[in-house]
């Protein structure tokens, strides 16, 4: 299976944080990582590899070198979550002729008319009670379950015009017509064979019913939900299991909650990371003044994707510092630091790119544009050290279907390889060596 494949059967069944997170661990247990609980004592050994999760949302995995000499960390973080719908807790709203939607609140910055007139269902982590315990179970239900319906345009003769969606309104999901209370819950019990009066909370999410898929005239695209951000968190995880430096201390992280912020206990302004990398030092016997030094010297890569030119709005983006989807791994500046890289660290990147004849390409706002930020200074809140902001050039950011490069895919998997398989070390703020 080629790796677009690979990624698109991943997204299929990445509906929620917790499927995606659940997914990439089970990529790591199939390549003999070995999982560490955060309530556990851990014994880490030179030359293996681990994993753990918070939330069960947010997923670190690292790899060992032998030869620690020039003790440090190389590391990459992206984000599992994407903007979407989350249920309510008093899920269902009862309305003329029988009508029950479900009552919803939106999580991210959606374009929330890219959710209207499809086929709709529901993902994420039910909460329920068994056996004296409180225990969770993921759910997907793989139908059909609901829709949001548009006003009619003879009903609202402007909506071609511009319109403002409201989402107390506008955006309620239509679940049934039974006229009973209950229906939802349930459904979620009837998923996980329990009694619904048993279930005590959920963390529920919408998504749109439709696959991922290759498309253009040439196949040059792929088209999907949750290419932001689950693209990168696929391909540096392709990258980082294939990566092989016995000389330093390889990280993969993919944060939950960066859509609404990062600052949860599992996102990256958390304590997650730093909590991991002291724990791996602390264990390998280091002291904390090593821990420090460590840090110093280490580098990461924020990745998260960046906006492509639009074919029909190219005037959206910087005339230069622009990118194109299919021309390679983008670097992303912004003066303001919505994004960390900077001259140095970006310089890291293109080194690394020639080294390994990969394209890159370099992005900026325009200078009148505010745009967007990353988890790359968000994190650094809580472990600073040298960052750059990478991703892959997309289409139709933060839809319920996006559009990026099908050759992309191979460009971030062979960067993050090399990145992983170089001995990258920051030496005193103003260089960087390779060994």
């Amino acid at each position: 299976m080629s790796n677009v494949n690979e990624l698109l059967d991943f997204l299929d069944h990445s509906h929620s944080s917790f499927h995606a997170v659940k997914n990439l661990g089970d990529i790591l247990e199939a390549e003999g990582f070995k999982y560490l609980k955060e309530n556990e004592a851990w014994n880490i050994e030179k030359g293996n590899k681990y994993y753990t999760k918070r939330n069960n949302s947010s997923i670190i995995a690292f790899t060992i070198g032998n030869d620690l000499s020039d003790h440090h960390f190389q590391i990459c973080a992206s984000h599992s979550d994407s903007p979407t719908f989350k249920i309510k807790d008093k899920a269902e709203l009862k309305g003329k002729g029988g009508y029950v939607s479900l009552n919803v609140e939106g999580y991210g910055g959606m374009i929330l008319s890219s959710w209207l007139d499809r086929p709709l269902s529901v993902a994420g982590r039910v909460v329920y009670e068994k056996d004296g315990k409180i225990t969770s179970d993921l759910v997907d239900i793989d139908e059909d379950l609901l829709v949001i319906p548009n006003v009619a345009i003879h009903m609202n003769r402007n909506i071609n015009d511009g319109f403002k969606y409201n989402n107390q309104i506008d955006m309620l999901p239509l679940f049934s017509q039974d006229g009973k209370n209950g229906g939802y819950y349930q459904k979620l019990a009837d998923y996980l064979n329990i009694d619904s009066d048993s279930i005590l909370g959920s963390d529920m999410y919408l998504y749109p019913r439709i696959n991922g898929t290759i498309l253009g005239a040439n196949k040059e695209f792929i088209g999907s939900g949750r290419l932001d951000n689950l693209e990168s968190a696929f391909c540096s995880l392709k990258g980082f299991v294939e990566g092989d430096n016995d000389k330093g201390i390889n990280v993969y992280c993919c944060f939950d909650n960066e859509e609404v912020g990062s600052r949860t206990m599992q996102g990256a302004f958390g304590t997650f990371l730093y909590d991991c990398l002291y724990r791996i030092n602390s264990s390998l016997g280091y002291s904390e003044s090593d821990f420090h030094s460590a840090i110093a010297s280490s580098f990461m890569l924020s990745i998260d994707n960046a906006h492509a030119v639009h074919p029909n709005h190219p005037e959206k983006t910087d005339a230069e510092n622009c990118t194109y989807m299919n021309g390679g791994v983008v670097i992303k500046f912004n003066a303001n630091q919505s994004y960390t890289s900077s001259g140095l660290s970006g310089a890291l990147i293109k080194q690394l790119c020639k080294n390994n004849n990969v394209p890159y390409q370099v992005f900026a706002n325009r200078s009148d544009e505010r745009g967007g930020g990353t988890l790359g200074n968000i994190s650094n809140n809580q472990v600073s050290l040298h960052t750059v902001d990478i991703g892959l050039a997309q289409l139709a950011m933060h839809s319920t279907y996006e559009v990026a490069g099908y050759k992309d895919v191979d460009y971030m998997i062979n960067l993050c390889k090399a990145y992983f398989s170089t001995n990258v070390i920051v030496d005193d703020s103003k260089s960087i060596i390779f060994k």
